[in-house]
């Protein structure tokens, strides 16, 4: 079976514990300004994990990443989802942040936080 692109920086991320230069090379060669963004959000802690959901604060909105996929117009209308390396920046961030265990966990219901939104 094939190693995906995504699955190998995934799994060079996690043996790494952390966002090495390589890993980081990796990741903007597969998903370009995607890549960016995504490392940016990482950085500044918006992966955020609920009891229900994982969220991404976007810089509009906040995204809701589950089971790979989001709600996202550019994960609806831009690509192509047989190819498992087409990923939302709000995708790959989750991913980016499950890897080196940076994702900020709060003990609540996203259902709860987003009445307050």
């Amino acid at each position: 079976m094939d190693v995906t692109a995504v699955e190998e920086w995934v799994a060079e991320l996690k043996a790494a514990g952390e966002l090495t230069p390589d890993a980081v090379s990796a990741i903007v060669a597969v998903h370009d300004d995607r890549g960016h963004q995504a490392i940016e959000a990482v950085g500044e802690s918006r992966v955020k994990q609920y009891r229900d959901f994982t969220v991404v604060v976007g810089h509009d909105d906040e995204y809701i990443v589950e089971d790979g996929g989001c709600t996202c117009a550019d994960s609806e209308y831009n690509l192509d989802a047989d190819d498992p390396d087409q990923l939302c920046w709000h995708a790959i961030a989750v991913r980016i942040a499950e890897a080196i265990d940076a994702v900020d966990d709060h003990d609540m219901w996203y259902s709860e936080v987003r009445e307050f939104l």
